[in-house]
């Protein structure tokens, strides 16, 4: 590369003096024409890098006609470039970079035809190349450094925009960069989201890609594969490509790829009989004449593809069938073209027919009449394009040379044709703005791209014949918007059938999710590529799609088919569920059995068994335990902020009063027993009045305790809201946890003291001690709240409430039955045992003789006469006795 822009600076400075000192030939034939300005052409005519033989290209030698064409229609128009002539000099690029930079060095040397004793002909103004991407990277990278403007007509690769590297690059063909957002634009349209993609082997094809890659990630689009052609390719590359094709699950894909780099491919396809693929074709070759046949349609028909806006250049038509190898039996490439088109070899001076592989032409052969495509000058697209970059120049070098645009009178020159610079040319190249004949408008943008207009074309098979049908245009804004506009009802999709909405060929990795579920992305696999996975209880996807679940409001909850958020159900213990029906029922039953046992209780409280359980103490024991039967009541029913401090206030407070009560019963034993003791008056000092003391004291407490507790942080309604169900449960919140203990610690210790107190007493005899009924019903009540911890924390939702209940309840009815069945049992069942005079027997027991210390002591009747009426009946008894007896003394 540096050798060849050495060699290309030399030829320029040489150039510039008189006389031409010509370094070397590249022997490249070429369609010359000298004018007072020159243009040169570069076009891939042959193809030799296809098959070992050269392949001529009819429709590149169409576009060399079109430079012709143009360039001799200008010079008979009077008003552009009046008085100044328009030469060319046409080279063969072979599709070639190499061959391309060296036509570049050629067409710079001058020309090779020119004697070199004669004048040198003007240097080349500016160039039209190339067709390929690549070799305009190659040609514009030369031409650039010495500020010689290159027009392309079909190189489309965005890298050509850059400024800083291609400095005097123009094309008429917009750039890749809006190629790619047409083809997003496309695949978005109809919702494809998983393709494929085959680019050329080159700048063109891997930038075309990448720039579409870019663009389609937008959408959410995947690329399942890239696959790379080129013509050079042994058949093994191809044929490892259709086998990528075919082992993939892709039903779209992008052909980004030259005419002649994907037609190989396209024949192995055809061979292999791979159809029910959706084609989405470039520029390249989707109006190619060569695929465009019924051969290649078998599994490319319905192909869909963007292409340049067509225009008809009607004069051209004249012009091409007036080709003929006898008007210049030396013009290179002309004989070719005959021989591809007639079938013949032209019968021309210097040639012997040796090498004539064809019949010999009998020199009547015309295109007059001629059908071919060739000849067909209706929908011209790429060269309409080398006519709008002649006409482009043409216009530059009218402004630069006459100082006004094309038009304005009167015309006179403003510059020396030998004092035109390149860079003049390029500067005036930039500021072009015209509308053609067919109404197209020529102008170039900052980076020398034309604006970007594209017609949406389908393959589609009418009369046996290969159609490129316009569906649609799109349509880009100086801002970079686009318009899309497309008449679905006339697509034929590769079904062959027209355009249906159940007939839309889709293409994705995993069907969108339904509703109710979410995208769950499948490791090493690209995004489009997914499992659907159900929603999480308490979220939702109300449609289709969707990437994550979104949670619902704190006061609804997913349905069953996680698509809507319904209201949770607001759960707490009703009265008219079974539950709450069977635990207001325990709960009055427990009730009516206090107050049925407080009125036995009345009935017979003047009987010995009554007197000798404290009558007061066990009526004040009743009533707590028939407001501790009441108190779950309060615990059933829709929380409010009153029934709150009520439920939590009024159990601590009953339950106090009781064990309370209890207490002072178990004190009375035992303080009565040690009176047995002479001299000890313990009984005597704990009456009535210190009875209500320590019931009033522990009770008192308690309500303090509760009141502080109300006043501070009392208890209030709270929703609970778990995240396992759809329920809100509906409980009263403590407020205060410090409180809450305190009250249970309460209650807990006096249970303990009582506990303690009763076991002592559990052993001393009487027929109605109560010290083993206390201890039963204390560890009954331990029990039942020592179960209860573990069982309210590992109850749900209402169920804790239950337990709660139950716990209530439970020891309710555990004191209830331990301390006053018994009595209930002698007065209604054993009346017999309700005397004074009955033997001594503990409750059910046999007699106990009691001899306290092993000590006896004389009683005075008067001490006996004051102890107090709610003693054992035991007690008194064995003091009467004791007394009666003679004086005694102690016995060891």
């Amino acid at each position: 590369m540096q050798r060849g822009i050495l060699l290309f600076l030399c030829v320029l400075s040489m150039n510039t003096v008189s006389g031409c000192e010509l370094l070397g030939r590249f022997d490249m034939p070429s369609l010359f024409k000298e004018g007072d300005i020159m243009i040169g052409g570069i076009f891939p005519i042959f193809n030799k890098e296809i098959i070992s033989t050269s392949v001529f290209d009819k429709e590149v030698f169409r576009w060399t006609q079109a430079v012709i064409f143009t360039i001799e229609e200008i010079n008979n128009d009077p008003a552009l470039l009046p008085n100044i002539s328009l030469g060319y000099r046409i080279l063969n690029s072979c599709d070639s970079p190499t061959n391309a930079l060296r036509a570049a060095l050629t067409l710079a040397s001058g020309a090779e035809e020119a004697d070199v004793t004669s004048h040198c002909p003007p240097a080349i103004t500016a160039v039209i190349a190339e067709a390929g991407s690549t070799q305009s990277i190659a040609v514009a990278g030369i031409f650039g450094t010495f500020h010689v403007p290159v027009v392309s007509h079909f190189s489309t690769c965005a890298c050509l925009s850059d400024r800083t590297k291609y400095p005097t690059f123009f094309r008429t063909i917009p750039s890749d960069y809006y190629l790619a957002k047409a083809l997003a634009a496309l695949v978005k349209h109809f919702g494809w989201q998983w393709i494929g993609a085959i680019q050329s082997d080159n700048d063109f094809g891997r930038n075309g890609i990448l720039a579409f890659k870019e663009e389609v990630e937008k959408f959410g689009v995947c690329i399942a594969f890239v696959a790379s052609v080129l013509r050079t390719y042994p058949r093994d590359t191809f044929l490892e490509v259709v086998e990528i094709i075919k082992q993939s699950s892709v039903k779209v894909i992008l052909a980004f790829a030259a005419e002649g780099d994907f037609y190989p491919l396209m024949q192995e396809i055809v061979n292999q009989n791979i159809t029910g693929i959706q084609w989405i074709s470039c520029v390249a070759w989707i109006t190619a004449p060569r695929p465009s046949t019924p051969e290649i349609y078998t599994a490319f028909g319905g192909t869909l593809g963007f292409v340049m806006q067509k225009k008809a250049i009607p004069k051209l038509k004249q012009f091409l069938t007036s080709i003929n190898p006898y008007t210049d039996p030396h013009a290179p490439f002309v004989r070719d073209f005959w021989e591809n088109m007639v079938g013949c070899t032209p019968i021309l001076p210097g040639n012997t027919g040796n090498e004539a592989t064809l019949k010999r032409c009998i020199g009547n052969e015309t295109f007059m009449n001629s059908e071919h495509d060739f000849f067909d000058v209706t929908e011209l697209r790429a060269t309409h394009n080398v006519y709008k970059a002649v006409y482009a120049i043409a216009h530059a070098l009218h402004q630069l040379v006459f100082c006004q645009p094309v038009g304005e009178k009167p015309v006179k020159l403003c510059l020396n044709l030998s004092e035109m610079q390149h860079k003049q040319v390029s500067k005036s190249l930039q500021r072009v703005n015209f509308t053609n004949h067919f109404g197209a408008e020529v102008y170039f943008d900052e980076n020398g791209d034309p604006p970007a207009n594209y017609e949406i074309i389908n393959w589609q098979l009418i009369n046996g014949k290969v159609h490129h049908v316009t569906l649609g245009n799109l349509t880009f804004a100086a801002n970079g918007d686009y318009k899309l506009s497309i008449d679905e009802d006339k697509i034929v999709w590769r079904t062959g059938k027209t355009f249906l909405l159940s007939q839309v060929p889709t293409s994705v990795c995993s069907n969108v999710c339904p509703a109710g579920t979410r995208k769950a992305q499948i490791q090493g696999k690209p995004l489009c590529c997914f499992d659907c996975v159900p929603c999480a209880e308490g979220t939702i996807a109300n449609s289709t799609g969707a990437a994550d679940c979104t949670p619902c409001p704190k006061e609804y909850w997913s349905n069953e088919r996680k698509d809507k958020c319904i209201p949770r159900t607001i759960e707490f213990l009703k009265y008219h569920e079974p539950m709450g029906i069977a635990l207001t029922f325990v709960s009055l039953l427990g009730a009516s059995v206090s107050l049925a046992t407080m009125v036995v209780f009345v009935h017979n409280k003047e009987t010995p068994v009554i007197k000798a359980s404290n009558f007061e103490l066990s009526s004040l024991l009743l009533f707590s335990l028939f407001l501790c039967f009441l108190c779950p009541l309060t615990f059933l029913g829709k929380p409010t902020v009153w029934s709150c401090m009520l439920r939590h206030t009024a159990f601590g407070v009953t339950f106090a009063l009781c064990i309370s009560c209890v207490l002072g019963k178990t004190i009375v034993v035992v303080t009565a027993f040690k009176a047995t003791f002479p001299g000890n008056k313990v009984a005597g000092q704990f009456g009535h009045a210190q009875q209500r003391i320590i019931v009033c004291s522990c009770t008192f407490f308690q309500v303090v305790i509760c009141a502080l507790w109300l006043t501070s942080n009392p208890p209030y309604p709270h929703m609970l809201f778990t995240s396992s169900n759809n329920m809100i449960v509906l409980e009263c919140n403590t407020g205060s946890e410090f409180a809450f203990y305190i009250v249970m610690g309460n209650i807990g210790i006096l249970a303990i003291i009582c506990l303690i107190l009763a076991f002592m007493a559990r052993k001393l005899p009487d027929n109605f001690n109560e010290a083993k009924l206390i201890t039963f019903s204390m560890l009954i009540f331990c029990a039942v709240w020592i179960t209860f911890i573990p069982a309210y924390i590992s109850s749900p939702g209402k169920f804790t409430v239950a337990v709660e209940i139950f716990a209530i309840l439970s020891s309710a009815f555990g004191l209830l039955s331990s301390i006053f069945a018994p009595k209930c049992y002698i007065i209604f069942l054993k009346p017999e045992r309700n005397t004074k005079k009955h033997p001594s027997h503990s409750l059910g027991g046999s007699p106990v003789s009691y001899q306290p210390h092993h000590l006896q002591y004389k009683w005075s009747s008067s001490l006996i006469q004051s102890l107090p009426d709610y003693l054992p009946l035991r007690v008194v008894t064995r003091l009467s006795s004791v007394a009666s007896c003679a004086p005694c003394f102690p016995v060891y």
